[in-house]
């Protein structure tokens, strides 16, 4: 799973640029796949989004640190 550290600038003023997107395997199929990430949505969400081959729930954990760097992870749906 990697980011792509080149994008959004935060409203606050800080300077902090957040990653936007993310690419994820999934954890039905093992394809790769690249997942849009809102950094609007706060510092720590928690969704579920299917996958663009298999089109199977996956559970998406994201996580923001104070860099704008996202730790993604996925999971099977339960």
């Amino acid at each position: 799973m990697t980011s792509d550290p080149d994008d959004v600038d935060d409203s606050d003023g800080s300077g902090v640029t957040f990653d936007s997107e993310a690419e994820v395997a999934c954890p039905y199929c093992g394809e790769a796949v690249v997942i849009g990430l809102d950094p609007g949505g706060g510092a720590r969400q928690d969704y579920v989004e299917d996958c663009q081959v298999c089109c199977r729930p996956m559970r998406v954990r994201l996580r923001y640190d104070e860099s704008g760097a996202a730790e993604v992870r996925v999971e099977e749906t339960q």
